[in-house]
């Protein structure tokens, strides 16, 4: 039987750069406080770097990430791959402290900070190491996620694709008339349900994937729902791209989808604009609420996701 852990506290800390704080809305989640006038600092050394020098010269996403970690020191780097890698956590928050609105200014912020922990997955959906999507009142995509009023469903990130994803950023970068819409977020640990899923003969099958052709992926991949690291269970799962073969395939699949969304654990994560949320992709779920209907929705998300760097 899983349990919720008691309110973390590992890494709660004060320096003279940043404060880690227990996150308010969650047991396992930390939220990091840049100190007043750190941001502003990052932005005037990389003032002359482009988003388009980001995406055509790689080497330049370390260059930034180095800028940043000079800012912050190297105990930062230390402390948030620590933190992402900490079965008990896994996940913080962290935001620009309302020192921009630039746009621009997040797509730099965060690839600074991706890069401190690894390296971003190309994007096929979005042809870049990142992709930026809005959600709106009206949709013709493929998928859920952008359709606004309906619930987007627990899941991780990379299931139907080759590479590994370890991790998951996702930052919020406009937003106007939106209602609902939180992020919804599921550590695998307190999933009341985890044994039954895990330990059943499904648990373990290969299921194959087809991505839907907004993705830009070709190839099928196939993946248990379940494999182990480190000693523990963890979780690679989607409902909308996975193909059973039998009635009881898609049981079972349909049935670990439902008993996900109705978890008692679930948090509804408030993200305001400018702050971003990252988590470990292995044992974190993630969907998101629906919305209220509004004409005029208009929000705007930022995603980068990829693999641990291991020296």
């Amino acid at each position: 039987m899983s349990m919720i852990v008691e309110k973390t506290s590992r890494f709660v800390q004060i320096t003279e750069s940043y404060e880690v704080k227990q996150h308010p809305q969650s047991n396992r989640l930390y939220h990091i406080e840049i100190k007043q006038g750190i941001v502003q600092q990052f932005l005037k050394l990389n003032k002359d770097v482009s988003t388009q020098a980001l995406e055509y010269v790689p080497y330049m996403r370390h260059i930034v990430a180095g800028q940043l970690q000079q800012l912050l020191g190297t105990s930062f780097t230390s402390l948030v791959r620590n933190i992402l890698n900490d079965r008990e956590s896994g996940g913080f928050t962290i935001g620009v402290q309302g020192e921009t609105k630039d746009k621009e200014n997040y797509v730099l912020f965060s690839t600074a900070l991706t890069h401190l922990i690894g390296t971003p997955n190309f994007d096929a959906m979005s042809g870049k190491y990142y992709a930026r999507f809005t959600v709106k009142d009206t949709d013709n995509s493929d998928s859920y996620l952008r359709q606004a009023y309906r619930l987007f469903t627990m899941h991780t990130d990379g299931t139907f694709v080759e590479e590994r994803t370890d991790w998951l950023l996702m930052m919020k970068m406009h937003e106007e008339n939106a209602r609902g819409g939180e992020s919804r977020l599921l550590h695998l640990d307190d999933w009341a349900e985890l044994d039954k899923f895990y330990k059943h003969p499904l648990g373990s099958y290969e299921f194959t994937y087809k991505a839907p052709a907004s993705k830009n992926v070709q190839e099928d991949v196939t993946r248990a729902p379940f494999f182990n690291y480190n000693n523990k269970p963890c979780i690679c799962f989607i409902d909308q791209f996975v193909y059973p073969n039998s009635i009881e395939q898609a049981k079972y699949l349909h049935d670990l989808s439902e008993s996900l969304e109705s978890d008692n654990n679930v948090i509804e994560l408030k993200l305001p604009v400018g702050d971003l949320v990252m988590l470990n992709n292995l044992f974190w779920l993630h969907g998101r609420a629906a919305f209220e209907k509004d004409p005029n929705l208009d929000r705007e998300l930022l995603r980068q996701r990829g693999s641990f760097t291991r020296y």
